[in-house]
């Protein structure tokens, strides 16, 4: 009875990038006789061979032009809630619309919390939050500020409003939602 072991993967000759996509790889399996009765060593066998038809899709990812293109469409007005603070009325798109927004445009992405500052009064929170968009071609990411009052909880925790705002605002920076901050001029 022959066992294959792998012992070594190596990439052949080509693109980096086809090399990442296994689109071409080369691997080198030794084989030994398996011997139940026996523990001396018989020699083993080497074989080569190249995987040309392996190809390991790019899954779900696509070039950045693409992902930014579907991330700039506008988001249908059913999506779009409406809130008034201060007696000023503004349109937005909730967190968690925006996350699955950013899940099926551009399933992957990440964010992360920057920075978290209080004001010197104490009477704010500022959060600073990080999107970054994963392309086959390249990776880009934005950031930007929400601050809320720590003294407004009308909409839930201070902290987790400020985020909320930061996440939408670093998306829009990708163009998701973009539209609603300029409504007033078209």
């Amino acid at each position: 009875m022959w066992k294959s072991h792998v012992v070594s993967r190596s990439f052949s000759s080509g693109s980096l990038l086809e090399s990442l996509l296994f689109k071409r790889t080369s691997c080198r399996y030794y084989a030994k006789e398996a011997s139940s009765s026996s523990s001396e060593a018989r020699p083993k066998q080497v074989v080569d061979f190249q995987e040309e038809d392996l190809f390991v899709s790019s899954g779900i990812s696509r070039p950045l032009s693409e992902i930014l293109k579907h991330l700039n469409k506008k988001v249908p007005d059913s999506l779009i809630k409406t809130r008034v603070e201060n007696g000023l009325s503004s349109r937005y798109v909730p967190w968690h619309i925006v996350n699955r927004i950013m899940n099926l445009h551009a399933p992957e992405w990440s964010g992360e919390i920057r920075s978290v500052s209080y004001s010197p009064d104490g009477k704010s929170v500022s959060v600073i939050y990080r999107v970054t968009l994963y392309g086959t071609d390249a990776e880009i990411f934005r950031e930007s500020t929400g601050t809320a009052s720590l003294e407004d909880t009308s909409y839930g925790d201070p902290m987790q409003k400020a985020e909320a705002m930061a996440f939408r605002r670093a998306c829009a920076r990708f163009g998701l939602g973009l539209h609603l901050y300029h409504e007033d001029m078209l």
